[in-house]
């Protein structure tokens, strides 16, 4: 499902995926948020031409996002593996949840910039803390500060946790693996 299948809703969360493990933890939180709140989920997942997702077959490097050197394909083939690595995210995480509208949006872009657009409808923006960037040292990746900086609606960074990159939704009760920040 590409972009302009999607229909756009006020009210929803906001979720940015890339594929790496505090993707798969914010996606928990939003889940779990907006589920508390009634609202839709909107889950984006950005790609940029020359996509390394698709150089593992699309599933073993999921979501790097950034400018890498092409791999040959056509934008369209990166675009459905771009999909294709959304929706694994999707089913990994979501399941067959059925209490959550969910909206699903793969689209081409800088992730800073899809996120902040996807997100100027939206209630509230959730982002992991760190994504596939180069920079492992780093507290907050250039992505979530990015969203933080010019978001026009509050942003939540989730922490991932030390040991097991999977996370539970108590987290989201307790508070203890994010903060919100505005």
């Amino acid at each position: 499902m590409s972009e302009n299948e999607v229909p756009t809703q006020a009210g929803a969360v906001v979720v940015g995926v890339d594929g790496s493990p505090g993707a798969g933890e914010a996606l928990r939180w939003a889940l779990a948020e907006a589920r508390l709140r009634k609202v839709p989920l909107r889950i984006v997942h950005a790609w940029t031409y020359g996509y390394a997702g698709a150089t593992a077959g699309g599933y073993g490097n999921l979501g790097y996002i950034g400018s890498f050197a092409s791999t040959g394909g056509s934008a369209s083939d990166l675009g459905r593996v771009a999909e294709e690595g959304l929706e694994t995210a999707i089913s990994e995480v979501v399941g067959e949840t059925t209490d959550v509208q969910i909206e699903r949006r793969v689209v081409e872009g800088g992730a800073a910039a899809v996120l902040l657009d996807a997100a100027a409808t939206g209630d509230l923006l959730v982002v992991g803390s760190r994504g596939h960037g180069g920079f492992a040292g780093l507290l907050l990746g250039s992505v979530s500060q990015q969203c933080v900086h010019h978001a026009q609606c509050p942003v939540v960074v989730v922490r991932s946790s030390k040991g097991d990159a999977r996370g539970h939704e108590s987290d989201h009760d307790t508070g203890d693996e994010s903060q919100p920040v505005s």
